[in-house]
């Protein structure tokens, strides 16, 4: 049976470059997003559309269950949804920070526990969840993002294995920056009460971002890049745990572990003055 692919964030980016590919790798693909108007071109090229809020529990269970109804189950779920909040930690509302968590990680869960009974009554199933380099090292005036990145790491990890014996795989994508929306979504979260004590920072972080993320800049990846691994993963019989996307994603991790606490500290502010 063709696994019904469900995908989450469709409108930009990593989302909508992930829902073309399964459509043209023959996969039924029901491409979502919180507004439907913003996916609605999706359809040409083979993609069912739903309705899906990360966020909201009613929107949540009906997208899956309608999935099910049609397919008998969701064959693959591609937690993709998510944004970044840019901010020193002092600076960041609670408000924020819980609007970050509900949409990278509790949403998330929440997704994984509504599709998980029928997988594992059919006995298969595969779940991806898109992390970041950010779930592996960590730059200041931006932790609140790669907080949630970091939760995927330990949910991933821990789901994996509980889902294991049933025959459901759980695979994390780790990937470096993206051309996406990423940069422009984490700047309109950026604090500016003017003066502060973190303003010199901000401006750091800010030109270090727009620099990384600059046309032409090395070592940025495309959305297309990423949702090539994701159907890897999901049309593989033995899937890897995880699938580092990228250089920096690959050798950023050993760097920070050879060059420990004080010298990485001294390299991100070096990068960061503030």
């Amino acid at each position: 049976m063709r696994k019904a692919v469900l995908i989450t964030g469709c409108s930009t980016g990593i989302g909508r470059a992930t829902a073309l590919a399964f459509a043209r790798a023959g996969l039924p693909t029901y491409a979502s997003a919180r507004r439907l108007e913003t996916i609605e071109d999706l359809a040409a090229a083979g993609c069912r559309l739903l309705q899906l809020d990360v966020t909201d529990e009613v929107s949540m269970a009906r997208a899956v269950a309608t999935v099910e109804a049609e397919w008998g189950s969701v064959g693959a779920l591609i937690n993709n949804a998510g944004y970044a909040e840019s901010a020193p930690l002092e600076e960041v509302t609670m408000a924020a920070i819980q609007r970050q968590f509900d949409t990278n990680v509790f949403g998330l869960l929440r997704l994984c526990q509504l599709v998980l009974p029928r997988m594992r009554e059919l006995g298969t199933g595969t779940i991806v969840n898109v992390g970041s380099i950010g779930g592996l090292i960590t730059a200041p005036a931006a932790g609140a993002y790669p907080m949630t990145k970091y939760a995927l790491e330990a949910l991933s990890d821990a789901l994996r294995i509980e889902v294991r014996g049933f025959g459901i795989h759980v695979v994390l994508l780790e990937p470096d920056g993206v051309r996406t929306q990423f940069p422009v979504t984490a700047a309109a979260t950026t604090p500016r009460a003017v003066p502060g004590p973190y303003d010199r920072l901000k401006d750091s972080h800010s030109k270090v971002l727009a620099s990384s993320y600059r046309d032409g800049a090395r070592g940025l990846l495309s959305p297309e890049a990423v949702a090539d691994v994701a159907v890897r993963a999901v049309t593989s019989t033995r899937p890897r745990a995880r699938y580092r996307i990228g250089l920096q994603a690959r050798f950023a991790p050993a760097l920070r572990r050879l060059a420990g606490d004080r010298g990485w500290d001294s390299l991100m502010a070096r990068m960061f003055p503030a």
